[in-house]
């Protein structure tokens, strides 16, 4: 295509943000539509990249190559695989149900002085929410690793102002959270996801300077480049190069995933953020971890990751019952749902990493369904902690007497968080563990105990507070509003089309997966049949 559409749908939030940003004050409703309106039109030119996207062409698609920093090898290059498709159609169906949910999430709370209002200007919300959302859809495009790296850090500081700045102030029995725990929650965000970021950094540095020895033009950060030339043997790394580089990317993805034990900043950072800031780390942010894993490391260094595949699976393990259990034994609603999420993550490395085509399938179908899924168990949980004011499980009970729409829903996405069969995170997580069983029995054996402890906490959750005797502070308790319903419908709805018709997005995504095999070199392990006397 001669029309850089991979190019727009970066700029068009972009210009979302600033064009947000710059709304007078006194005009607030109009800043939350104009920012809906380029999010519509975001998801318009997502669906143009689906759309002229041919899962049987070329590798890399809609490609964009331009010199940048040409004395450095940099180049602004862009492409996209099926992975990267999917990842970027995820995005941009879930940013305009955030928009719609934190609606008034940023308005003016009783009791703020105008001095308050100018660190928490509504439109500054919805301008953020815009940025991180351009710099994710770069991120899943970049095919120069240096350009990646940019936007791999630069969505930091908008995610940091999102989370300390417009974070949750509902706290325990309808009491107001502190504004320092929302602090300390953004900075350790932020220092963890920095501290990754400087080692990747390092890495990145290294891997310019491993090809700038060997390749004729000199040093690249070309991903097609490095790959091909690893290919035809014209670029070569000694073993512990490759694997200190690999280390390198890793550590940055495994804390951006997040990975146990690296992980701790997510829980909090959850905790206090509003609904839709949580989905958005869960739900686009940290899924650009997991793709980088399956994009740089497993292309840019496929021994390495080999190597390391006994120790990452053994990780991935500890996620999921860790993270299960965690969930289990939590008294805060919003904190449960994210240890949840950091078992699901579990699952979705281990698919990754179990090297196999239905592993890997299954962990990029996994991104987008859990993506959907925690959605709308999130902004459900948000519009009924909003009613409440309180995040404790305990303060609630009854719920769906007085709102059955609200329980009704909030079911449905708790029973695709626990991947229901019929539910679109079913699908994913079956095909992670047979993929991971064909290869590693042991390992994807262990992996279903985090299935039965997903049914544990997902319905003791249900039960405590949608079931039994209804509350006195919940009897006129108000049943979701028709914006409420306009958000978390078609999520409920997608996530249940995506469980019994999930086709078009594996014909999409299994073409990537057959190349991100060839990488690393290993084929699906033969099916073992038994002879018949």
């Amino acid at each position: 295509m001669s029309f850089p559409l991979l190019t727009a749908t970066v700029v068009l939030p972009a210009i979302g943000a600033v064009a947000t940003a710059a709304m007078p004050a006194a005009r607030r409703e109009a800043a939350k539509w104009l920012a809906l309106l380029f999010s519509l039109g975001t998801l318009a030119l997502a669906a143009a990249v689906l759309i002229n996207f041919q899962p049987g062409g070329d590798r890399y698609q809609l490609t964009e190559s331009h010199a940048w920093i040409p004395a450095f090898g940099v180049r602004y290059e862009l492409g996209v695989d099926g992975i990267g498709v999917a990842m970027i159609a995820l995005t941009a169906v879930i940013v305009p149900f955030l928009i719609g949910a934190g609606w008034n999430d940023a308005d003016p709370k009783e009791g703020e002085t105008p001095a308050d209002r100018r660190w928490r200007p509504t439109q500054g919300f919805f301008a953020l929410i815009l940025m991180v959302q351009a710099m994710v859809m770069m991120s899943f495009a970049a095919t120069d690793i240096f350009l990646f790296y940019i936007f791999f850090e630069a969505m930091l500081i908008p995610m940091y102002f999102l989370i300390g700045g417009f974070g949750d102030r509902a706290g325990e029995h309808g009491e107001e959270r502190q504004a320092t725990q929302r602090t300390y929650a953004a900075v350790k965000f932020l220092l963890y996801n920095l501290a990754g970021g400087l080692v990747m950094l390092a890495a990145v540095v290294g891997l310019y300077a491993a090809t700038a020895g060997q390749l004729e033009g000199g040093g690249t950060f070309s991903l097609q480049a490095i790959t091909e030339a690893r290919a035809t043997g014209e670029l070569t790394f000694a073993q512990n190069t490759e694997r200190l580089l690999f280390l390198g990317f890793f550590l940055a993805f495994a804390i951006k995933a997040p990975l146990w034990p690296l992980h701790t900043w997510l829980p909090n950072a959850m905790g206090e953020s509003t609904a839709p800031v949580a989905v958005l780390i869960t739900a686009v942010v940290d899924k650009v971890g997991t793709f980088a894993m399956l994009r740089f490391c497993l292309g840019l260094f496929p021994e390495a990751s080999v190597w390391a595949t006994p120790v990452v699976l053994a990780l991935a393990l500890v996620s999921i019952i860790y993270g299960a259990l965690l969930a289990l034994g939590q008294r805060d609603m919003k904190r449960l749902i994210a240890y949840a999420s950091i078992s699901h993550f579990g699952f979705i490395v281990l698919g990754i990493f179990a090297m196999t085509g239905q592993g890997q399938s299954g962990a990029t179908l996994y991104m987008v369904n859990h993506g959907i899924a925690t959605a709308a168990l999130m902004l459900v949980a948000g519009f009924l902690i909003s009613r409440r004011g309180s995040r404790l499980i305990a303060d609630y009970g009854g719920v769906q007497k007085t709102a059955p729409i609200l329980a009704g829903t909030f079911l449905v996405g708790g029973l695709a968080t626990l991947s229901m069969p019929g539910t679109g995170p079913f699908v994913s997580e079956f095909l992670v563990l047979v993929g991971t069983y064909s290869r590693y029995p042991v390992a994807g054996i262990i992996a279903c105990a985090g299935i039965v402890l997903a049914a544990l906490y997902v319905l003791i959750l249900y039960q405590r507070t949608m079931t039994g005797p209804t509350r006195p502070e919940l009897e006129r308790l108000p049943d979701l509003r028709p914006r409420e319903l306009a958000v978390v419908g078609p999520l409920i709805a997608l996530v249940l089309f995506l469980g019994v018709f999930p086709g078009p997005l594996t014909d999409i995504v299994d073409p990537a997966v057959e190349h991100t095999l060839s990488d690393v070199g290993v084929e699906d392990p033969a099916p073992e049949v038994e002879a018949r006397p």
